[in-house]
């Protein structure tokens, strides 16, 4: 029985900063931004967005095209949690309108995330063959305005069904992992943002890129040849590209093509949306899946890295016919549709989405009808709508 990912969806707000302006208005070369890191515009989330609403927007994507009854188990993966308690699946799930004997939980570390939750969907799917499993991944990434890490902000979600017979890709057996306690990235209680040591971070990004690329082509005897396309977790593009060259620099020309041209495709999406933590490496999926060619059981590497610090690479196999089970067009539309801000709206949007709403106050979104968003709390409780 082969286990996979059967369904994709996802989401990012309608509003973005162009990093030319941002350049600009930083007093910085842009070039700096579109090549040194290798970023076009980034998605900006207000006051409205939070890991819970944009998980439930991605979900809906695809959530008429499954047997609801189905599902069993409900994971989100997030740095941007909204309770240090309940979970965001929680709200999730009720908004989804799932039954109430589905397992759902929240887990955390850092960019890897959505990973593990996709791990332990395999798992569970493979002992329970007639259950699926949504695995999401929502996150915000924010440095604070004029920092070092503020071309590197985003917001999105990527939610995947996991089930028996996929239509998308098939997850192979096997992964290498590795994990170190490190201070390269964290985010204190106390914080609204994010705390990096940048060049370390990227240091150790590489370090654990190869420390499981190698490992895991000693446990299966695969070579970097044998891959189709091999994607990363993208903080930002270029880091993602540095790790990539590491693993073509001596490959044949064939091979270095193959997997630049596809390293290429699954980066187009990162570049118009952002960092968005622990759905970026599946953000490189669907912009691979939708922006490449990719011929049947076509091999593909996936290497998933969450700061503090843990690192994992594994590997699936594309479907035969998995253009059937994408919408490309309504993906790129949904990108399209956003509002460019300019830095001062975006500064004033950025702060204000920094500081929780008065209680009891009701926050109204200017998304598209059907969308959901974060209403505001009354008495202290979450409050969740649909436009």
């Amino acid at each position: 029985m082969q286990v996979g990912i059967d369904q994709i969806g996802f989401y990012t707000p309608n509003k973005y900063v162009d990093m030319v302006d941002l350049a600009h208005a930083r007093n910085e070369d842009p070039n700096k931004f579109l090549i040194g890191i290798g970023q076009q515009k980034m998605s900006v989330a207000d006051q409205t967005q939070d890991a819970v609403s944009m998980g439930i927007n991605a979900t809906l994507r695809y959530l008429d095209h499954i047997a609801r009854e189905n599902v069993g188990l409900l994971i989100v993966g997030t740095e941007s949690g909204v309770d240090q308690s309940k979970s965001a699946s929680l709200f999730i799930k009720t908004a989804l309108n799932l039954p109430p004997n589905v397992r759902t939980f929240e887990v955390k570390e850092a960019c890897f995330g959505m990973t593990a939750g996709i791990m332990i969907a395999r798992d569970y799917v493979r002992l329970h063959p007639n259950h699926s499993a949504i695995v999401i991944g929502a996150d915000i990434a924010r440095y604070g305005i004029n920092t070092g890490g503020e071309v590197t902000q985003g917001a999105g979600s990527i939610s995947v069904l996991v089930k028996a017979d996929p239509q998308i890709m098939t997850l192979s057996a096997g992964h290498s992992a590795y994990s170190a306690d490190i201070n390269d990235f964290w985010r204190p209680n106390d914080s609204a943002v994010a705390l990096v040591d940048g060049k370390y971070s990227k240091d150790v990004y590489l370090d654990f890129f190869r420390h499981t690329f190698t490992d895991y082509q000693k446990q299966t005897g695969l070579k970097a040849s044998d891959f189709t396309a091999l994607l990363y977790h993208l903080p930002f593009v270029k880091m993602g590209f540095k790790a990539n060259q590491l693993a073509i620099e001596k490959q044949d020309d064939g091979t270095k093509k193959r997997l630049a041209d596809n390293f290429a495709a699954s980066a187009c999406y990162s570049k118009a949306i952002g960092n968005i933590y622990t759905a970026s490496l599946y953000l490189s999926l669907l912009s691979l899946l939708e922006n490449a060619q990719l011929p049947a059981n076509a091999k593909v590497g996936l290497f998933s890295y969450g700061s503090g610090a843990m690192g994992e690479f594994y590997s699936g196999q594309i479907v035969k016919n998995y253009e059937k089970a994408i919408n490309q067009a309504a993906d790129q539309e949904l990108i399209a549709r956003r509002q460019k801000l300019t830095i001062p709206e975006y500064e004033q949007i950025f702060n204000q989405a920094l500081k929780n709403p008065q209680d009891g106050l009701k926050l109204e979104s200017d998304e598209q009808s059907g969308t959901w968003y974060f209403a505001g709390t009354e008495n202290h409780i979450r409050q969740y709508r649909k436009k």
